[in-house]
């Protein structure tokens, strides 16, 4: 499935729920992998996450296990890779701060360093972990 353009109002929302409760980040599923890019979104309210998978029509919802009896359950809204990149090409103009900053980088780079075969020459290889280095080094700036 691919991602269907989104009215502006939609991808407002869609950036504020990600400023506010998501994260726009490289991960690993496995040790051994490459990093790939991942956004999500977290919530105690099952029905805004919903939302956002029922407009994006792409992506997954899954619970969080709940460390103690008295917390809320919890969902996470993930997409990754293509789609991914797809849902920050939209929002962009939305973000603000350091998921704003990751993004800029990410739409510039991603595609490039990351070959549609999995195949890394070295050279490739050396520049997607500077890119991998270089997203992750932008923080939230403290508040101390």
């Amino acid at each position: 499935m691919s991602l269907e353009k989104l009215p502006e109002v939609d991808a407002a929302y869609i950036a504020g729920l990600i400023d506010g409760e998501g994260t726009v980040t490289l991960t690993r599923k496995h040790r051994n992998e490459n990093r790939q890019l991942a956004v999500t979104i977290s919530s105690t309210e099952r029905n805004l996450l919903d939302f956002v998978k029922e407009t994006l029509g792409v992506g997954k919802i899954t619970r969080k296990r709940v460390a103690q009896t008295h917390h809320s359950p919890s969902y996470t809204y993930a997409v990754y890779n293509r789609q991914a990149l797809r849902l920050l090409e939209q929002v962009r103009p939305y973000l603000r701060g350091y998921k704003a900053a990751r993004t800029d980088l990410i739409l510039r780079h991603y595609l490039a360093l990351t070959p549609r075969n999995g195949k890394y020459t070295k050279k490739l290889q050396q520049a997607r972990q500077h890119f991998e280095k270089t997203v992750l080094d932008i923080k939230p700036l403290s508040n101390s």
